[in-house]
């Protein structure tokens, strides 16, 4: 490797001289999983002019560095980095008989040492920029409106959304990783008008990856319909557990309209004294339905110490995506050059998931002990950055919803917290074994180990500066090239 710490040295002189003073009261804050905390308190105004007057503008600037070290490098598995400098300015109105708006803008500049041809082989850091943008007009920033959304609170115990906005489900998240947060375009309903339960229902039709400046197709991959562009799978829908065979020109062979939405239902209720009972599922049109239903109780054995079994299934039903991608995510059909084998039904996306843990805290200190198994009949799609092994086996750049897989993580976590500011420095730690069908050889991990180390830590004297360094090594059992992912963060928050 080499190059890389020039930015990183750069960006750390940067963030710790340029604001060198805390400011007197906190506006925002950043949680460990990456979601934004908003403190200040929403006015409510009697003129519409004052919801341009007493609203809340939240800046932030960031940058954030990646290494990927490969064990054996080769014209294909090259070392690198990738390092975006950037931020985001939002604006929250006051609200006016029930109506608010918020706006975001957001910028990033990408820094690589690969060349744009060699843009395909970036790892976690791809989505600094655009990688389309990169390797047809060479450019590497990305500017883009993340958020423009209205608001109602008028009917009572819901909130209604409508624009574009982060949506934060099961099935979808905002991931904000990288430098853009994912979105989507479309209506959302957060509602608690049943006692002890949370309900959010969404229509999303439009979303935005990370590394787009593009809306595109929540579902559609891009093929050389697409656009006349070079790398048109950059285009639709590139997350790297889309489904390949659910291509542009697939679905419109078809007749399945690329700008099916996604329709997604979330349940969250907590009637019963220490259960959580949580039940989601979302619905793409004449294409596929996924249903998760879990629970999790905890069972208080003294002041400071607890024990929470948890338990979660997921059923994924075809209603016709298997016929026309198969049942996997690679999209390659039976018959086909290259074609995965070892599928129960190679036509059919019907498939479930089974998972457990058991979650110990102890003061501040949390063990969790995760398991989950995916049925050996088809993939599961989840390309909207909602893991459906998040909070079992879920770790950072794996991806454990093959086909006829298990996998069993162990993970410590000392001094999380629900603020956001971590002047106590977060420490997880946590290994993962990912026991892979081989004979499948569709996973992009395939069987292996995973050793992962994340600190997040806000400088005590600063608050509003937080840092975060997360480590993860990527060792194969059979299949596969040893790999160290290294990843450095700043945020100022104003």
């Amino acid at each position: 490797m080499k190059d890389f710490k020039l930015p990183i040295i750069l960006l750390t002189f940067l963030f710790t001289t340029f604001f060198a003073s805390a400011q007197e009261k906190q506006k925002s804050a950043l949680k460990a999983n990456y979601q934004m905390i908003y403190n200040l308190e929403q006015k409510k105004v009697d003129a519409f002019s004052e919801m341009f007057t007493e609203g809340n503008f939240y800046g932030r600037l960031r940058s954030n560095t990646f290494v990927f070290d490969w064990e054996n490098e080769t014209k294909t598995d090259q070392d690198h980095y990738a390092s975006g400098l950037g931020g985001s300015l939002l604006f929250k109105s006051a609200s006016y008989r029930h109506f608010d708006f918020t706006t975001g803008l957001y910028y990033t500049h990408g820094f690589t040492n690969l060349s744009a041809e060699n843009a395909a082989l970036l790892k976690p850091g791809q989505d600094v920029f655009s990688r389309y943008d990169y390797i047809n007009t060479g450019s590497q920033d990305l500017g883009v409106i993340g958020q423009a959304y209205i608001g109602y609170t008028g009917l009572a115990h819901t909130t209604l959304l409508l624009g574009r906005q982060l949506v934060e489900s099961f099935y979808t998240k905002s991931n904000d990783a990288k430098m853009i947060p994912d979105t989507f375009d479309g209506i959302v309903a957060d509602s608690t008008i049943v006692p002890d339960t949370a309900i959010k229902l969404g229509y999303l039709a439009k979303e935005k990856h990370r590394g787009h400046a593009n809306l595109h197709s929540v579902v559609a991959y891009g093929d050389e319909n697409t656009t006349s562009g070079i790398n048109p799978e950059w285009y639709e829908n590139d997350d790297i557990v889309i489904h390949k065979g659910l291509s542009y020109t697939r679905l419109q062979n078809a007749g399945i309209d690329i700008d099916t939405p996604l329709m997604i239902a979330d349940l969250h209720n907590t009637s019963i004294a220490n259960l959580k009972v949580d039940t989601s599922m979302y619905n793409l049109p004449e294409l596929l339905t996924q249903a998760m239903a879990e629970a999790n109780y905890n069972f208080v054995l003294r002041k400071d110490f607890s024990l929470a079994p948890g338990l979660r299934y997921i059923k994924q039903f075809d209603n016709g995506a298997g016929a026309i991608g198969g049942a996997a995510l690679s999209g390659l059909l039976a018959g086909q050059t290259g074609a995965q084998g070892g599928y129960t039904n190679a036509s059919s996306l019907d498939g479930q998931m089974l998972a457990a843990r058991l979650v110990g805290t102890y003061k501040n200190y949390k063990l969790n002990l995760g398991y989950s198994n995916v049925f050996d009949e088809a993939d599961l799609l989840a390309p909207w950055r909602g893991f459906p092994t998040d909070g079992y086996t879920r770790s950072v750049l794996q991806y454990n919803w093959y086909a006829n897989t298990s996998s069993y993580r162990a993970e410590l976590t000392m001094n999380s917290n629900k603020t956001g500011v971590y002047t106590t420095p977060l420490m997880q730690l946590s290994i993962l074994y990912t026991d892979a069908d081989e004979e499948k050889r569709n996973s992009i991990n395939n069987s292996l180990y995973y050793y992962f180390a994340q600190i997040v830590h806000n400088v005590p004297s600063m608050p509003e500066l937080q840092w975060r360094l997360r480590t993860g090594y990527s060792e194969y059992t059979q299949f596969g090239n040893n790999n160290l992912d290294a990843r450095l963060e700043f945020n100022y928050l104003f």
